[in-house]
């Protein structure tokens, strides 16, 4: 069974509004005035670490206005910081108004680039009071885009690995071996075209990266947006620095203490209940492609999905839909109910014998356009969760996980399943899955979505409930995160936090 499924993937990859053309940018703000970098913090600062957290920054004009730009030298290993270096990519967009320091951000993933998301979407990253009183931070993690990163497959070999259908039986002996036999293909070539630095690509490398991002912004302590993923690492930062933690707001919360198997179940629960949300939406709007109630309609997308699995359907490109690129393409508008459309024209398409919006949705999960990948966000992911993630093989605990998804998950279960990729990754995991407490960081607010299925809220609630001073804010409602999402209520919690400290009422409901 996959131990920690692709669906993480974070608001970079598959939850920006798919609208118009898919790939089109969001318009700036206006020019800002430019703000001053101040002299980095090296206080309490071992003296091995000292020329990395003492660099000075050489900022040069990128983007539109506004948007300046630099790199950032880490060590490869932080345990041995004269084993090498390596380099982080950041994007800063400074304050229109008085900046009241620097806000740095996540978009997820793991593997979603910062640098573009801050660059290209500001707006969906932050709302306009946070643009004004905030220097926007985005850097590229290690391992990802314009950082040091991992570098897999070229776009033929990756189109291959993604989109090729295997030719066993799914389900067969012959069909995990194939797909196994593909998984050990990709990471073979991640260890020869990633020059030595898969082993360091680590969520707790990656925090320790993020303070010193902060010290060589001059900040004395780092204020926080992370979205997805980007609560993980949020919050494995508080563990590591919680003296350093200012103010923190980890949106769309995964659980740190569940396993990848928990993980992948609760995941498909989450898609299967954002799918019937959708079908019932779908059905009330009179130009559905299915019809009847909500359970004679998912039965139907389940004939439809095990169609294109027997038979798939062949693009104008060659290339074939079966049913896991037609889940993909599900998963991929599932993030934001503003997506739902295309999923009803994929869907519509599909049952007229033409994938070719399936494929576009599939594509944009996957960051590809025009035969070509925008970004390594597939495999930095990997990377990232093969490390992170233990090795589990507990086959009673992986019976019953399946039985728990083919049971509340009937219309995904079928293609839930498969050999777990990491099992042939070139090193052995050294992350460990347990409650985060952050003992001596000050309030951390947590936002939670109630129909959220990437990072279901019960993630949200568990995270909020394990932190020492955590606090929670729901957002009741459909799509992944919370913040920025047209919710004055939260929204207001969530700026009212970062602005001015005022915590939130615990438990706000909005």
């Amino acid at each position: 069974m996959r131990r920690a499924l692709a669906a993480v993937a974070g608001l970079a990859v598959a939850s920006l509004t798919l609208s118009g053309c898919l790939y089109a940018m969001i318009p700036q703000d206006a020019a800002p005035k430019p703000s001053a970098t101040n002299a980095p913090d090296t206080d309490g600062v071992a003296a091995e670490l000292l020329p990395f957290y003492g660099q000075t920054l050489t900022w040069t004009d990128c983007g539109e206005t506004g948007f300046d730009c630099t790199d950032v030298t880490a060590p490869l290993d932080w345990e041995n910081p004269e084993a090498g270096e390596i380099t982080l990519a950041v994007v800063r967009h400074q304050a229109t108004g008085t900046a009241q320091g620097s806000l740095l951000t996540n978009p997820g993933g793991p593997g979603g680039s910062g640098v573009d998301f801050v660059r290209d979407s500001l707006s969906s990253v932050v709302g306009p009071a946070l643009i004004e009183n905030y220097d926007v931070i985005g850097f590229d993690p290690r391992g990802v885009g314009a950082s040091t990163a991992v570098t897999c497959f070229d776009a033929a070999e990756m189109d291959d690995y993604l989109y090729t259908i295997p030719a066993a039986p799914r389900g067969s002996a012959a069909w995990e071996a194939e797909l196994l036999e593909g998984h050990k293909e990709f990471a073979d070539a991640c260890e020869a075209n990633s020059g030595g630095i898969l082993p360091f690509i680590t969520t707790v490398n990656a925090a320790r990266d993020m303070d010193l991002i902060r010290a060589v912004l001059g900040d004395t302590q780092l204020n926080y947006l992370g979205y997805s993923y980007g609560t993980f690492l949020g919050a494995t930062y508080a563990n590591l620095y919680p003296e350093k933690a200012g103010r923190l707001v980890l949106d769309g919360a995964i659980d740190p203490a569940v396993s990848g198997l928990e993980v992948g179940a609760t995941q498909a629960l989450g898609f299967e209940s954002a799918l019937r949300a959708y079908m019932q939406d779908c059905l009330d709007s009179g130009e559905c492609p299915f019809s009847g109630t909500v359970d004679e309609a998912m039965a139907d997308l389940g004939a439809l999905l095990a169609s294109v699995d027997a038979v798939p359907l062949e693009n104008g490109d060659g290339r074939m839909l079966g049913a896991d690129s037609l889940m993909t393409g599900i998963i991929a508008a599932l993030y934001s109910a503003e997506s739902w459309p295309y999923l009803t024209q994929a869907f519509e398409g599909a049952l007229q014998g033409d994938p070719s919006t399936a494929f576009l949705l599939a594509d944009f999960y996957n960051g590809r356009e025009n035969g070509q990948y925008l970004d390594n966000s597939s495999e930095a992911f990997r990377a990232y969760n093969c490390m992170d993630y233990p090795v589990e093989d507990d086959p009673a605990a992986e019976a019953a996980t399946t039985a728990e998804i083919a049971e509340g998950a009937p219309t995904i279960a079928p293609y839930w399943d498969g050999p777990d990729s990491c099992s042939v990754w070139p090193y052995p995991p050294t992350g460990t899955r347990g409650e985060i407490t952050a003992e001596g960081a000050g309030p951390i607010v947590v936002v939670g979505t109630t129909n959220d299925p990437a990072t279901p809220y019960e993630w949200s609630e568990s995270l909020a409930a394990q932190l020492s001073e955590g606090v929670l804010v729901t957002r009741e409602g459909e799509g992944h995160t919370g913040y920025n999402k047209g919710n004055s209520c939260v929204d207001d919690a969530v700026e009212s936090f970062l602005l001015d400290d005022t915590v939130p009422e615990d438990g706000l409901r909005c």
